[in-house]
């Protein structure tokens, strides 16, 4: 008997089942147990299938580009090219009802034909057999887990195609030019650019990658025929992963996975592409898109491949793959004018300017136009200027033909979601529907007896304009007004999509006060549900109890552990209410001695989960109006930890401290030392401790139900709400 050789990363067997399935005996040939076969067979496929780096590399033959389906009867042989099971020579009992032959397997060094550019769309109506594919464009997506790589990989593209000189200093992660987006290190706003490569031009979109952003996410993906779908290297698919490329599925989009960070000492690239396969089986992916091209990159240095160990010195794979496996835009170029405004910019100079692509016909600088809404009410106006994104800039054209993706002004009031349409015979396209938000929190005017010393905008009517304003832009937002004409519900996609708009709100010279976030519930059939949301946490194998303990506490259910590469790391993964998620990111962080790593997103709406408790520690409250003082900091510290440091101004019923039992105390943190006529020998020595600083984030998961944020373009305070005020210890 032949001994069967070893499994690496470089020298793989692919097997097939060649034999149509067990013989069984007679009396067990009911349906039932036929389908049950089926069942076992489909499994034992599907297992074959999750040994290779991925299924479009797994290519029969570069003479034959089709795919079998994946329910096919003998899906295994049509897709790894194997040999028929006449020609087994196993001597094995198993052999004599099931015939196998191995073989090692080929590197593949062949260009890899995709079957998701390749599928020829049967045309249901005279419209789109009138549709055309422009070979000369292509528009792409980059979405993937925030921190994956996107905008570092964009970096690279950019530089490899020449966009920036070669003595031009450019700094790190160029698409992120706001100033939030370079402090948090994350991407906020979608950004669009472009690069040229073999006469091909790539529109490029990068988008964020934290779940509180989906709603960029989904308007952008209306603007691209496909996805560059980027997954680190030994994370594998994160929460976010699962939602663009859900979103991404639903549209019908070719995607390119993307292995980034490949360089890692711990990666691990084909348990992530095996994970990535089975994300598409579980998103219902059809075969073309399972099909799907693996592409191993590292964005830092700038080097791609087909294979982990075999990456070439430049992205030249890494673009090739976009070019052919993701399909030009489908057009009508001989149609009525049609362009959907995905994004809104401001310009001083030009006004407000709508950011689409183009779906028919062609248009001309100064054209009149149509403007129509989702509800067929329509108006008109004139295209003063008409823009193409080129390299890393907007250029100035006189003309755009259908496929490409342009920026429009001269329409003073376009909004998203609007169709810029032929003046005469235009029809609007479907509207950009995103999902619901899921918590709210309240804006109103400052009241506290600092207002107007900090802030230029501080009335409820600037408030509502400003409020207001952000729902042109931002669709996943929400804004109502509350029970007072100077309070404003505001609802997002969690609590840091509103902390984004606080501050952006806050650097713009605006004062006002905030409540706490709480979750959108609903009630169904007389049941009131809640949204609930999947928690990623990464933590050090010493740290696990203690968060599986926070977790618990918070109405958490775990559903999966692994471990994650050979750093000691372990995944949970959790389903959780997202009442109990506000404030568990810095309780997780003091549970794991700063080393974890907590991603969410939203999962669906389920029963009442009961009573979180989310703070068993009370405030400390300022007793008076002055100026705090060392000598009654020095008492009043040993009653918990103080935010505050002497000198500074506080008001009664500002928070000036975290109590260390329950229950709030309110202290006089300004009182000063008696003066006598009796001198000392030696005035006693203070000793302070550090304050707390909590930032805009920390102190809005902080506040409880009676208790306020003040923000002021210098300042971040916490407060007692006046109208939910509580008895004080």
């Amino acid at each position: 008997m032949k001994k069967r050789p070893t499994s690496t990363t470089n020298h793989r067997l692919i097997c097939q089942i060649a034999s149509a399935s067990l013989p069984l005996p007679r009396a067990r040939l009911s349906p039932c147990n036929c389908r049950e076969r089926e069942e076992k067979k489909t499994e034992m496929e599907m297992a074959l299938g999750f040994r290779g780096p991925s299924p479009a590399l797994l290519s029969p033959a570069s003479s034959s580009p089709a795919r079998a389906p994946r329910a096919s009867p003998q899906p295994a042989k049509h897709l790894f090219g194997l040999g028929s099971s006449s020609s087994s020579g196993l001597s094995s009992p198993l052999a004599s009802r099931t015939s196998l032959r191995c073989r090692p397997e080929r590197r593949v060094h062949r260009p890899i034909a995709c079957s998701a550019a390749q599928t020829t769309e049967t045309p249901t109506e005279e419209k789109k057999s009138q549709l055309i594919r422009r070979s000369d464009i292509r528009n792409i997506a980059i979405v993937a887990h925030v921190d994956h790589g996107k905008t570092t990989l964009v970096d690279s593209m950019l530089r490899q195609a020449k966009v920036f000189r070669d003595n031009q200093f450019v700094q790190e992660r160029i698409m992120d030019s706001n100033d939030l987006e370079r402090e948090r290190g994350i991407t906020i706003l979608s950004k669009n650019t472009s690069i040229n490569y073999k006469d091909t031009k790539i529109n490029i979109i990068d988008t964020p990658g934290h779940s509180d952003f989906g709603g960029e996410v989904e308007r952008i993906l209306n603007m691209v025929e496909g996805v560059l779908l980027v997954v680190d290297s030994v994370e594998g698919p994160m929460p976010q992963t699962r939602f663009v490329l859900k979103k991404a599925l639903e549209f019908g989009h070719a995607v390119v996975v993307v292995v980034n960070k490949i360089d890692r000492p711990s990666a691990r690239p084909d348990f992530v592409i095996n994970s990535t396969f089975e994300l598409f089986i579980e998103l219902n992916a059809t075969d073309e898109q399972c099909d799907f091209q693996a592409i191993y990159a590292s964005g830092i240095k700038g080097k791609a491949g087909l294979s982990p160990d075999n990456l070439a010195e430049d992205l030249s794979p890494l673009f090739e793959a976009i070019i052919r496996c993701i399909p030009g835009p489908r057009i009508e170029k001989d149609g009525a004018l049609q362009m959907l405004a995905t994004n809104i910019e401001y310009d001083e100079h030009k006004g407000r300017i709508a950011i689409g692509r183009l779906h028919a016909g062609t248009l001309k600088k100064g054209t009149d136009v149509k403007v129509c809404t989702s509800d067929d009410s329509c108006r008109y106006a004139r295209v003063s200027e008409l823009f193409v994104y080129e390299k890393f800039s907007r250029i100035p054209v006189e003309i755009v033909e259908a496929g490409d993706i342009c920026a429009v002004c001269g329409i003073s009031d376009i909004q998203i979601g609007e169709t810029i349409a032929d003046k005469t015979s235009g029809k609007p396209l479907p509207a950009i529907k995103v999902e619901e938000p899921t918590v709210k929190m309240s804006f109103s005017i400052n009241t506290s007896p600092f207002v107007g010393r900090e802030g230029k905008y501080v009335t409820s009517r600037n408030l509502r304009d400003r409020l207001y304003r952000e729902l042109e832009r931002n669709l996943a937002m929400k804004v109502e007004d509350g029970e007072t004409s100077d309070t404003f519900l505001v609802s997002g996609r969690g609590t840091l999509h509103l902390t984004i708009l606080i501050e952006n709100m806050r650097r713009e010279g605006y004062e006002f006060m905030v409540g706490p976030p709480k979750v959108i519930s609903k009630r169904v059939n007389d049941k009131l549900l809640e949204p609930f949301e999947i928690a990623t946490v990464e933590v050090p194998e010493e740290h696990m109890g203690s968060v599986v303990e926070l977790l618990g506490r918070r109405r958490g259910l775990m559903f999966d552990m692994q471990g994650v590469g050979s750093e000691g790391t372990t995944l949970l993964r959790y389903k959780m209410p997202t009442r109990g998620l506000l404030g568990l990111r810095n309780a997780i962080l003091t549970a794991s001695r700063g080393t974890a790593i907590l991603n969410t997103i939203f999962d669906s709406y389920g029963p009442w989960a009961g009573d979180i408790n989310t703070r068993d520690q009370g405030s400390l409250v300022a007793f008076e109006d002055g100026t705090s003082t060392s000598y009654a900091l020095a008492s009043s510290q040993e009653r918990g930890q103080m935010f505050i440091g002497p000198g500074l101004e506080v008001y009664k019923g500002q928070i000036v401290g975290i109590h260390q039992r329950p229950g709030d105390l309110a202290l006089n943190v300004c009182k000063k030392k008696a003066a006598t006529n009796v001198r000392s020998n030696k005035e006693q020595t203070v000793v302070l401790d550090t304050p707390l600083d909590y930032s805009l984030d920390d102190c809005i998961e902080y506040i409880q139900e009676d208790e306020l944020v003040e923000v002021t373009p210098s300042s971040i305070r916490m407060c007692k709400n006046p109208k939910l005020s509580k008895k004080s210890r």
